[in-house]
């Protein structure tokens, strides 16, 4: 099977096929930055994350893009709470989205352009679709003329006729100026009192629609493979995206455009005036704070074109299930003597690998990649349960090495991580036992076990179990240790 994308332009979905071969450019709409990142934006960079992930797995070479919008209303109102400046605004919530995203495991696109590097470049597409009489100045502002682009409408299915003035755009500022309601402004005079740059239509800053349309052109050229974002930008801003660009080059924008759904939570649109409003670290930083590997579970073990209701029940159930998934993945690492290998060397369960594939390739089908990963956690788990508490357990040391394997390399492709590090050192710090004690006392426990000493060999296994250190013995005389 391929892979299959559902694309909202077509409304169907599509086979990938990239512009080049095994090459991938992907842009994704990012935040602006006036205010800490809440649930919906970590719902929308873990699928696309994971998305991005999964295309390299499958051996394409990607260039993520992903903007910051540092020009808006926004951050300037934000600006005048805070008697700052939207430079110190934008860099302090920039840095908070770092850290936010580092927690959930996202890793960072190739590059980050913002609207205030990016100048130039909305300034001569401006120019470009002025000259071509798309885009028309009106007393310091510019907008651009809806009506003249045919294909308007085509992404969201809307059509201007069914449309509310005023609908197009971020406020309704210029409103008198346009020379129909529809049109929306690409560059806007300057106010007292508010950042401004010069331009061929006087001072004044870019529109929020222009800045990611000249931003996808700077960083990635005229047409790209996959433009990403939540539903809610479909329209205006993708829309007006499409018209923007396309209007001024005549080719398409993107190939496919991919939407995730938006975040309820318990059952309610999330919004501030509600009261139901909550960002990454406000959750991550609770008394009850769930592993952060908790939450992008949660995220993941919905399709992501739906909505997804965030709730205590729902968390917990996550935090229930990563508990299944942390015992498999650690596996190998908590009982490093059974033998099982590295776990990025060595054979992998192919029937498992291939029905992991099957469900991603089915428009990111990450519920049933998931329950991949649980089939494969559950028996590891049930291994290392017999271990600890019966000191045996069932199946092949190499067979449970192919599993543990397949694991961890899948967890990877959806982000999924523990740390093993930590886990290979866990009871090794100050006052714990060492490898080596332990060599030396299952050696003298053998020795008088030789020598028909049985209280002697309990007294040392029991020495050993309040050190933590289960004992396993084998046929043959062999004896195995692991650390709880």
């Amino acid at each position: 099977m391929t892979l299959k994308l559902y694309n909202t332009l077509s409304r169907t979905k599509e086979e990938f096929k990239s512009l080049y071969p095994y090459q991938v450019q992907m842009y994704c709409c990012g935040v602006t930055v006036y205010d800490y990142c809440h649930l919906g934006h970590a719902r929308s960079y873990v699928v696309w994350d994971t998305l991005r992930r999964y295309l390299r797995w499958c051996g394409y070479e990607v260039q993520y893009v992903q903007n910051f919008t540092d020009i808006d209303d926004k951050i300037l109102n934000r600006a005048r709470q805070e008697e700052s400046t939207m430079e110190v605004v934008s860099a302090k919530y920039i840095d908070a989205y770092f850290e936010d995203m580092e927690r959930l495991n996202i890793q960072r696109a190739d590059s980050y352009p913002r609207a205030t590097h990016t100048l130039d470049g909305i300034k001569r597409l401006i120019q470009e679709l002025e000259t071509k009489e798309i885009a028309y100045p009106a007393d310091g502002d510019v907008y651009f003329s809806v009506r003249k682009f045919g294909d308007y409408g085509k992404l969201s299915g809307r059509n201007l006729d069914d449309l509310q003035a005023g609908a197009s755009g971020r406020g309704g500022e210029g409103a008198s100026l346009k020379r129909d309601p529809f049109d929306f402004a690409l560059w806007k005079s300057a106010k007292p009192g508010e950042p401004a740059w010069e331009s061929p239509w006087g001072s004044g800053r870019p529109g929020w629609h222009i800045e990611c349309s000249a931003m996808v052109r700077d960083a990635l050229g005229d047409t790209i493979d996959i433009h990403m974002g939540g539903s809610d930008l479909t329209f205006p801003h993708h829309e007006n995206e499409i018209a923007q660009s396309e209007a001024a080059s005549g080719q398409s924008l993107a190939n496919y455009w991919l939407h995730n759904g938006m975040v309820n939570v318990g059952g309610e649109k999330m919004s501030k005036s509600l009261g139901n409003f909550t960002t990454i670290r406000q959750l991550l930083d609770s008394d009850s704070a769930p592993d952060p590997m908790a939450v992008r579970l949660f995220i993941l073990q919905a399709q992501y074109r739906k909505p997804m209701d965030f709730t205590d029940e729902a968390i917990a159930s996550a935090v229930q299930g990563w508990g299944t998934l942390v015992d498999g993945l650690s596996f190998g690492w908590r009982f490093p003597n059974l033998g099982l290998g590295s776990a990025a060397k060595g054979s992998l369960d192919g029937d498992a690998v291939e029905r992991f594939k099957r469900s991603m390739d089915d428009d990111l089908n990450t519920p049933e990649a998931i329950a991949v990963l649980f089939e494969l956690a559950k028996p590891l788990r049930k291994v290392a349960n017999q271990i600890v508490y019966a000191d045996k357990f069932d199946g092949e040391p190499q067979e449970l090495g192919i599993q543990w394997r397949t694991l961890v390399q899948l967890a990877v492709v959806l982000g999924l991580k523990i740390d093993p590090e930590a886990i290979a050192q866990e009871g090794t710090q100050e006052g714990a036992i060492s490898d080596g004690d332990i060599e030396v006392l299952i050696k003298a426990r053998q020795a008088a076990r030789g020598d028909r000493n049985f209280a002697e060999a309990d007294r040392i296994r029991n020495e050993l179990n309040g050190k933590g250190i289960t004992l396993i013995d084998r046929p043959g005389g062999e004896t195995g240790w692991v650390r709880e």
